[in-house]
């Protein structure tokens, strides 16, 4: 089979997904981009209400902003912040828009695999092309053939669990009806109510926990019997609250700061060192117990926000080559190691660093950060306009780097950010600053929002 008149399926039409194929139409192939959602940025809609801590200028890319030139977009001020909300409906929807019907809306794909070749067999494997199977909205099945596969479906929809080992915590499941994975939107009356004078245990050390504290210390402000609990798995240190006045990104420093102001103005309590291990319901509450044995006082709520991992099962069949620690590619894990490194240590990268042992598949995005939290929505641009080069045949341009970033990285996380004026002046201790992953982020938190611990 003539494989170079296939499509090149992409997996999720969100930022990074849609950059995809704004890059593979300016280098004159043929994309598909397979949603599961009814519509571009389904993940980043889930967290709508969230203020990202990047400005326009950081999340949107060259490629894309080219295809929608003809239409009469115009970026918004490059300066200027957004929330998840602006970002589906001023760039992500139109940009899936002026594609067409190169991007179908529910359609889960649920396999990929080599034609006729499953993960063992060697014979021919090359030579064959992709075939990649999806659900549609009406329960109906398809199989779609491509000659390349990018898999930018994120990691929104595998959130990590309360459990400090990587496992849900004893209780946990059985108390999902009081435990959130999300930042709340606390101007919804139904999610205001729920949380409006309780006691809220938020779990979790990345730019969602400070976002999380934030507007519940905001509404403690208002009502005076709402009150968090940061559970916190380490010790409070010089880089808990991020990098304050030292961040290269003055929204995400300010967002520690307000976390860290929630915790002085006594609308947050803290609990070091503590690592889950079971949640015990006390009547309508629930109690949380560590390793060490600790039993914290009952609360109402949970906010989980842990950071995420990526789906690999539909994967199953074919060869990837993953850290077995990141479940990020071999070359790219020791960039992102969270154990070592920040988002300052992290340079842009392409093709190289994404390939596989199955040659013309390519994880983008967050879903090729595996579990580190460290993503950045202009490195998932260049991640692509790399692989579509390398697609294309331009291996000169796959091999170039066509980014830079501060030195300190620019992390496209989702924050809270509502006073712009508040964040230039970026009072605050100074620290390391690592950043959490945002959805689909930059989305970091992200994100997405996302959030890990540094």
């Amino acid at each position: 089979m003539d494989k170079q008149h296939l499509p090149v399926v992409v997996i999720g039409a969100g930022p990074i997904g849609l950059a995809a194929a704004a890059h593979l139409v300016e280098r004159g192939l043929e994309p598909l981009v397979l949603e599961a959602g009814p519509s571009a940025g389904s993940a980043v809609r889930d967290w709508s209400h969230v203020r990202l801590f990047s400005t326009w200028a950081e999340v949107t890319d060259p490629a894309a902003e080219k295809l929608l030139a003809p239409t009469g977009w115009v970026r918004p001020e490059g300066t200027t912040y957004l929330t998840g909300g602006d970002w589906a409906e001023r760039y992500l929807q139109p940009l899936a828009d002026i594609l067409g019907d190169r991007v179908r809306y529910g359609a889960r794909v649920s396999g990929v695999a080599r034609a006729g070749r499953d993960r063992i067999v060697d014979s021919g494997r090359e030579e064959q092309p992709f075939t990649v199977h999806i659900e549609t909205a009406d329960g109906g099945e398809e199989r779609i053939t491509a000659r390349a596969v990018i898999d930018a479906s994120g990691t929104w929809s595998v959130p990590g669990p309360m459990g400090a080992n990587g496992l849900p915590a004893l209780g946990e499941r059985a108390a999902a009806d009081h435990i959130a994975h999300r930042v709340p939107d606390l101007k919804e009356p139904a999610v205001r109510a729920r949380y409006a004078g309780k006691r809220t245990a938020v779990v979790g050390s990345g730019a969602s926990a400070f976002t999380a504290l934030a507007a519940l210390s905001d509404l403690a402000g208002q009502d005076a019997d709402t009150h968090a609990v940061w559970i916190l798995r380490r010790n409070i240190g010089d880089a808990t609250y991020g990098g304050g006045e030292a961040d290269q990104l003055p929204a995400r420093g300010a967002l520690g700061l307000r976390a860290k102001a929630a915790v002085e103005a006594g609308h947050a309590s803290t609990a070091t060192g503590f690592r889950t291990e079971a949640v015990e319901r006390d009547g309508d509450r629930l109690v949380l117990v560590a390793e060490d044995g600790r039993r914290l006082d009952a609360v109402d709520e949970i906010i989980v926000l842990t950071g995420f991992r990526p789906d690999l099962s539909f994967l199953s069949e074919l060869r990837l080559g993953l850290d077995e620690r990141l479940q990020a590619p071999n070359a790219l894990a020791p960039l992102i190691d969270p154990n070592a490194h920040s988002c300052g240590t992290v340079y842009p990268h392409g093709v190289k660093e994404l390939s596989h042992p199955e040659q013309g598949v390519y994880l983008a995005g967050m879903k090729s950060y595996g579990r580190a939290p460290t993503f950045l929505a202009m490195t998932g641009y260049e991640q692509v306009r790399s692989i579509a080069a390398a697609l294309a045949g331009d291996h000169e341009a796959a091999e170039r780097v066509e980014l830079t970033l501060p030195e300190t990285g620019v992390c496209g996380g989702a924050g809270l950010f509502d006073e712009p004026d508040a964040a230039q002046s970026g009072e605050g201790d100074e620290g390391g600053g690592c950043c959490a992953a945002p959805a689909t982020l930059s989305i970091g938190t992200g994100t997405p929002t996302s959030s890990g611990g540094c």
